[in-house]
């Protein structure tokens, strides 16, 4: 990103930096703004509209992507701001409330009066597209959240030739659950050995699953969604420093050398020293190598292949470069705020939706993984799970997958996004490796 290739005519070639998210990071937090909160959200609200604005030319049907999360309500909200037509939106939901947020989509919708179209999809749509993904996307490509991607796309295509989406929100205003962690527990990383072993053994008196069942049971709307799940992340991450706490929430495989078959000498693109002093705050560092990583890699990856697959034009005005400048001299209290992330993203969405219809625990675009592996995607996984695929493709190391493998149907422990990973892999393989 940010990069231009350019050859001479002996075809002698040269890559060059037109912008770069490291210097912007490193000069905006030495220059960070001081106005009061009321100066910051008008100004912040005024680029939001010029951005949103300039990716609202086209000649062509245009459209928005309404999940009913903040971002994708607050771009919506300022097309329907800026635009002189009716906004189109667009949402998906999934049999079975847990991964549903398209009925908080059509309440947003009906507020503000857009000409919206949903699809609930069932599993057996979601699995037709699964068999398709290595043929898509061309890499193995494993987060599952371009099961939905894809098939919103594939209905808004229907209307539009342009959407937009609210991609790259959480990275610019510590939208995702980690920074929230990070800042809850800044002080969890210094406190003694003992204390630690103290908050960890609570943990264990319970299974991971159990606990998702504990939660479920109480029926607390406020609990975020497999609490257990979460619990058990933490418990993972307490003994760690800050950078390998950021490490184990990003990672599936802690430990990938327990299940590949070579020493790999990739390196990181960038050095975390480096990034320690342009962003000495811990918070700050996470959201830069989110930028750096989870951003183009997989965010922006998933987004442009689902949309590509189906000829429809995704534009992110969260990504204006203006906005990006804007967002890193903006003070940290300014996105985490009374627990709350995206906070200032916030007090803008306030003006145009009721706090209510916005006001839940984040969701993401997940779908039911868990669930299906063990039911409807069951037999496509035994076998890319089988002896034959492991030893016809030598990527992995089957008995340590199998164990996980039988842990995640015996019910007693979700597994879901291990075994995703390596189901992903071999569907690859077998795609291009015939």
């Amino acid at each position: 990103p940010g990069k231009i290739l350019s050859f001479d005519k002996y075809l002698s070639s040269e890559e060059r930096s037109y912008w770069d998210i490291n210097e912007v990071a490193e000069s905006s937090l030495k220059n960070q703004y001081n106005f009061s909160y009321e100066e910051i959200i008008k100004k912040t609200e005024n680029i939001l509209l010029s951005s949103t604005e300039s990716h609202l030319v086209s000649d062509t049907p245009i459209g928005s992507f309404l999940s009913g999360g903040i971002d994708s309500t607050l771009i919506t909200s300022l097309m329907s701001e800026v635009s002189k037509d009716k906004i189109n939106t667009f949402s998906i939901g999934f049999e079975g409330e847990k991964y549903n947020e398209a009925i908080y989509a059509k309440k947003i919708a009906n507020h503000l009066k857009t000409d919206h179209t949903e699809l609930y999809i069932s599993p057996k749509e979601a699995i037709e597209f699964i068999k398709l993904i290595p043929k898509h996307f061309d890499e193995p490509f494993s987060d599952s959240s371009n099961i939905p991607t894809y098939l919103i796309s594939k209905m808004t295509r229907r209307y539009v030739k342009v959407a937009l989406s609210g991609d790259g929100g959480d990275e610019l205003f510590c939208g995702y659950n980690r920074y929230l962690l990070a800042n809850q527990f800044k002080g969890l990383f210094e406190m003694p050995y003992l204390m630690k072993l103290s908050l960890i053994s609570p943990i264990n008196l319970l299974s991971e699953d159990k606990w998702n069942y504990f939660f479920n049971r109480l029926n607390i709307k406020s609990l975020p969604n497999e609490l257990g799940s979460k619990l058990y992340k933490l418990k993972k991450i307490i003994g760690k420093d800050k950078d390998g706490f950021y490490q184990d929430l990003v990672s599936i495989w802690n430990n990938p050398y327990e299940i590949v078959n070579w020493e790999s000498d990739r390196k990181n693109s960038f050095s975390i020293e480096k990034l320690k002093t342009i962003t000495p705050n811990f918070i700050d560092r996470m959201q830069l190598i989110d930028f750096l990583t989870y951003l183009p890699d997989d965010i922006l990856t998933k987004v442009d292949r689902a949309t590509m697959a189906v000829s429809l034009e995704a534009r992110v005005p969260l990504l204006d470069h203006r906005v990006v400048e804007f967002s890193w001299k903006m003070k940290q209290n300014l996105k985490i705020k009374k627990n709350s992330t995206k906070w200032i993203l916030r007090q803008i969405l306030y003006k145009y939706v009721p706090k209510n219809l916005i006001e839940r625990p984040k969701m993401g675009f997940g779908v039911p993984l868990s669930k299906w592996l063990r039911n409807e995607l069951r037999d496509w996984a035994e076998y890319l799970l089988s002896e034959k695929v492991f030893e016809k493709h030598s990527l992995l190391k089957r008995d340590p997958i199998i164990i996980k493998w039988k842990q995640h149907l015996s019910g007693k422990y979700n597994w879901q996004y291990q075994i995703w990973n390596i189901l992903m892999l071999h569907a690859w393989a077998e795609e291009y490796n015939k």
